[in-house]
């Protein structure tokens, strides 16, 4: 089971900072990296500088040494066999400091020698009066004595150069490392930030998926969203709408099929009383009272005519409607629909043109006969008396294609999308007609899209064209 973080909040702040841990170290080893060089170019350079002055110092001193014994040797002055000590005290302390540093084996040989030497040097100068000195073997110490200082000086020079070398290779060494490290943690860092940017982005998913399918509405799938603790409060409060909503449709249902079982009869004995009235079967009537028995006719049969769009509407936005499809010839469709029309037509001297392919197809019975029968009464309600309206069914591209024009006054500019909104009403029917609920434009472009298809109006004056394109055989899924 995925563990979220109990906010969305903290959630985004771990992804951050997960994301940034690569970055992170990386930086961290860079620094630590460039710590040490700098503590180590700081002991190279000291101890080099330690190198440089001590051997400096050393060969100083000895040049002093070798000057002293040399007045020595040929003035006899006591006092210059007295400076020789001193400056030979300064040489001790001298090659105690050079011993300190971390010199290699030659260093150290040389730097022994030389310790040696001066040691030799002093036991007979110390010991020996100055007419029984070998003043030939004490020059030669002393030469050899400078030759050891010289060297120590061209060995610290040597020492300094490779320190330096050592720091480049040091520094060369560290940005390999950092290079190295800026490499793999970019790429890791990128790979974390994506990961958890969808990981982040799921609840998101989830969420945006639960309330399309509310507004669809698609109320069967249970709301599940699964991330922080906050997200997964909200997916609950969806999953309470849509049990809620479920239940209003529910309701609606069954209102709607109780208010038309319990509207029918009154409505099929006001209309069937008004016919009678109107017939004279209940004797003559005057004037006045055939007008009064008109009016209760015509505004029966519109009652009624509302209560069947109502239901019709109802069942074509019923979520859980499916497409009862069936192979059915669409010509015999529409003659059906055309002869139910045909009192109607006659009545007001309206002529029906039809030509109608032989057409084959895969589709709802009921639901086809819906948007024909829609799209001729909207014909007759609009075109004047001893119009003509033209109907055609023919296949082009594997759709079938339904075209209905009456000889009206057309649909008026801008409203072409508008009419197949629910409830829209646009402009007033014929003189004498019913006028519309608005339904039944809409409840049309329902059915076809449920076929996978679509209805359209042209702009094709005079009177109104609209044509219906549906698949001869719908798309696996089509509802």
């Amino acid at each position: 089971m995925r563990r979220y973080p109990r906010s969305f909040y903290a959630l985004a702040l771990a992804g951050i900072a997960i994301a940034a841990l690569p970055l992170l170290i990386a930086l961290a080893s860079a620094a630590w990296s460039l710590q040490q060089l700098a503590g180590q170019s700081r002991d190279a350079l000291y101890q080099t500088a330690l190198a440089a002055r001590a051997s400096r110092q050393l060969a100083e001193q000895v040049t002093a040494m070798e000057r002293s014994v040399r007045q020595y040797l040929v003035l006899g002055d006591e006092a210059l066999l007295g400076t020789y000590g001193r400056l030979r005290t300064r040489f001790k302390a001298t090659t105690s400091e050079l011993a300190l540093l971390p010199l290699d084996e030659i260093q150290v040989h040389q730097l022994n020698r030389a310790i040696e030497r001066e040691q030799a040097l002093w036991e007979p100068l110390s010991r020996t009066p100055r007419g029984s000195l070998d003043a030939v073997a004490v020059v030669t110490d002393l030469l050899e004595l400078a030759d050891l200082a010289k060297d120590i000086v061209d060995q610290s020079i040597i020492l300094i150069d490779r320190e330096v070398e050592n720091l480049n290779a040091r520094a060369a060494r560290a940005q390999r490392v950092l290079g190295v490290l800026l490499a793999a943690a970019l790429p890791l860092a990128a790979g974390l930030a994506f990961a958890f940017a969808w990981l982040t982005a799921r609840p998101m998913r989830d969420l945006d998926a639960a309330v399309r399918r509310l507004g669809a509405p698609d109320l069967g799938a249970p709301v599940s969203v699964q991330g922080p603790r906050d997200i997964e409060a909200l997916g609950e409060r969806l999953e309470w709408l849509r049990l809620r909503l479920a239940e209003l449709e529910e309701q609606k249902a069954k209102f709607l099929a109780h208010v038309s079982h319990e509207l029918k009869t009154p409505l099929a004995a006001i209309r069937e009383g008004a016919e009678l009235l109107a017939d004279g079967s209940a004797g003559p009537l005057s004037a006045p009272q055939r007008e009064i028995a008109g009016i209760l006719r015509s505004n029966s049969l519109r009652l009624q005519k509302l209560v069947a769009d109502l239901l019709t509407y109802h069942r074509a936005t019923d979520p859980r409607a499916e497409l009862q499809l069936a192979p059915l010839d669409v010509d015999e469709v529409i003659r059906g629909v055309l002869e139910a029309h045909r009192l109607t037509a006659d009545a007001r001297g309206l002529k029906f043109d039809a030509h109608l392919a032989q057409v084959s197809a895969l589709a709802d019975t009921e639901k086809l006969r819906t948007v024909v029968d829609n799209l001729v009464s909207n014909a007759v309600n609009f075109s004047p008396d001893g119009g003509t309206i033209s109907l055609s069914l023919a296949v082009r591209a594997n759709n079938v294609v339904i075209d209905v024009k009456d000889s009206g006054d057309g649909v008026p500019a801008g409203d072409g999308e508008r009419i197949f909104d629910w409830f829209f009403q646009g402009r007033a029917a014929s003189a004498g007609r019913m006028k519309g609920s608005g339904l039944g434009l809409a409840i049309a472009r329902e059915c076809c899209v449920a076929h996978g298809g679509s209805i359209e109006v042209l702009e094709n004056a005079p009177g109104a064209h609209f044509r219906v394109e549906i698949p001869l055989r719908p798309a696996a899924g089509a509802a």
